[in-house]
């Protein structure tokens, strides 16, 4: 059975590339000591007592709410006060929204690491991270300000009410592994990876928050970073199956394992639970090349990980539970007592029949004129199509070309279908988009930028990627855009996956479009068949300033249909 790893964690990545933290600072690329994070109160009370603070550490300033950083970032709610830093939820003045500040003295042994963290998390720009915004070192302080997700949920919360559904612990170990996966390729470690640090957003997106900064916030270090973060997820995926922390000690307000029986798999936890689920998750739970799984290899890393979930069979959402409607009730008045009185007991009630409908003379005379105008109409329209029939014998008996042979038929395309799309999400690519929800409808929309239609030469443009769930022949996509104006320029290419590395240019592009209106229907060229369809806009009109949003260039795509034939 597999145990718990208890080596620390190293920030350098394995890939062999110079990590995004070197750019940022040279002094992360040594295995400067980075620091678990608590993310929020809710975690458990013997991470609270925790390690103590490290020798040298100052007492942290007296901040309170409405203490204003660099007249900007105005505190509003103390989240987190822990090892010498404190954690708060802020606003940002200048732009009116919230984000979510990390504060801590100049002369923390730990600010410096601290500072190189947040610098080379804020260079990796993906989409499926919590942003850093700004990292800054002022006023004997040093302060780290990140996004703030007031529609996303923690982890922690959700698995209060249950263990998740098969298909959302399968998106939420797909994601998650994904995203890890892309961080260790350019040297970025999390090693902080708890529930508390996984939000699902109102479109089932999760994201990751505290990528760097949280290990460097508490400073426990190892040789193998891969390996944490991958065991990491695997007991993330472990808690949405079973509720259950996969480990003898509580923690994240879960409850561990029974002393002593070990590391049993999920299934054996708790009854129902998806099988392949269960051994993905034992396979990712190993240490020192030991695992819990007998037919599988260990999963070390993040990138096994991820080919472990695409070799699994795709599990489908639930379907819609349908109630069906209420048996049809007659009333009172339907049964001829509309109005009356009880009935006294023992008398039977006496219902009179209705009389034989149009027996009168007159009525008599109407059935006659109804049965007369029928069978004159009847008659008029078999007159009607003999006619017409005949004149269409007549005109392909002279142009001879009425006759089309089954081959004509078999070689004309089939019409498109619309395709569900199962899962949306920003490319990371060039441009970011950033969703939204306003007036109940979800929408991505671009930057504002100061100059265009074209993005280039600031952006060479900014990317939806669209998962269609499996291979389709496209033939058309529609696209709604927010705003018109002159003028919008879209192009369709086929992606390898959710997260396409590129440039753009080395996609196989499908089709393109233009337009000054809010709709654009492109055209699919005939042959091209994916799964994963990369949107890219390199052009955006002019529109007007907004609540919030200054004048500028920018685009929201408010939805996507796309048509085609599966296979």
């Amino acid at each position: 059975m597999a145990e718990r790893s208890t080596a620390a964690v190293d920030v350098a990545g394995n890939s062999g590339d110079e990590p995004l933290t070197a750019k940022a600072d040279q002094s992360t690329a040594d295995g400067v000591a980075q620091t678990r994070e608590r993310d929020t109160a809710d975690d458990s009370a013997a991470e609270t007592k925790g390690p103590s603070s490290p020798p040298g550490a100052t007492t942290p300033p007296e901040l309170h709410s409405g203490h204003k950083l660099a007249r900007r970032y105005r505190l509003e709610e103390c989240v987190t006060r822990l090892d010498g830093f404190s954690s708060w939820r802020a606003v940002d003045e200048k732009l009116r929204r919230a984000v979510g500040v990390h504060v801590l003295p100049a002369d923390h042994p730990r600010g410096r690491s601290v500072l190189a963290a947040a610098r080379s998390a804020a260079l990796l720009g993906d989409p499926r991270f919590v942003q850093v915004l700004d990292a800054v070192e002022e006023n004997d302080l040093v302060y780290v300000v990140h996004e703030w997700l007031p529609d996303a949920t923690e982890l922690t919360t959700l698995l209060a009410s249950g263990p998740l559904e098969a298909h959302d612990a399968y998106q939420l170990v797909s994601q998650v592994a994904q995203a890890m996966a892309a961080a260790h390729r350019e040297g970025l470690a999390h090693l902080r990876l708890t529930p508390g640090a996984v939000l699902r957003t109102s479109s089932g997106q999760y994201r990751i928050r505290g990528l760097a900064v949280n290990a460097a916030l508490r400073g426990i270090t190892s040789e193998t970073p891969q390996r944490t973060d991958t065991e990491a997820i695997g007991a993330l995926l472990y808690a949405a199956l079973t509720q259950r922390w996969p480990y003898e000690n509580d923690a994240h307000g879960l409850s561990g394992l029974p002393k002593g029986v070990g590391l049993i798999a999920p299934d054996q936890v708790r009854a129902g639970v998806h099988r392949g689920l269960s051994e993905l998750s034992m396979r990712a739970l190993a240490n020192d090349g030991a695992t819990a799984s007998r037919q599988e290899p260990a999963c070390t890393t993040p990138d096994d990980l991820v080919k472990a979930v695409g070799e699994m069979p795709r599990i489908r959402p639930p379907e819609p539970a349908f109630t069906a409607p209420p048996e049809y009730q007659r009333t009172t008045y339907q049964q001829g007592t509309y109005g009356r009185g009880p009935q006294p007991p023992g008398s039977t009630q006496v219902i009179q029949a209705p009389p034989p409908p149009l027996q009168s003379r007159t009525g008599k005379a109407l059935k006659w004129a109804v049965s007369a105008l029928l069978i004159a109409a009847l008659g008029l329209g078999s007159w009607q199509l003999a006619d017409a029939l005949m004149d269409q014998d007549n005109k392909s008996g002279d142009s001879g070309t009425s006759q089309t042979s089954d081959d004509g038929d078999k070689n004309k395309p089939k019409p498109g279908k619309p395709i569900s799309i199962e899962n949306t999400q920003a490319s990371g690519l060039g441009g970011e988009f950033k969703q939204s929800t306003e007036s109940g409808a979800t929408l991505w929309r671009t930057a504002t930028y100061n100059e265009g239609p074209p993005l280039a030469p600031y952006k060479p443009g900014a990317g939806l990627v669209y998962d269609l769930g499996s291979e389709n022949k496209l033939t058309d996509a529609t696209i709604k855009l927010l705003y018109g104006g002159d003028h919008t320029s879209i192009s369709l290419y086929a992606a390898d996956s959710m997260s396409p590395v590129g440039p753009v240019s080395s996609m196989k592009k499908i089709g393109a479009g233009k337009t000054t209106g809010s709709s654009l229907k492109i055209k699919v060229n005939s042959k091209a068949t994916s799964r994963y369809v990369l949107l890219w806009v390199t052009a955006v009109p002019s529109v007007p300033a907004e609540k919030y949003r200054g004048a500028g260039y920018r685009q929201g795509i408010t939805g996507a249909q796309f048509k085609g034939v599966k296979g």
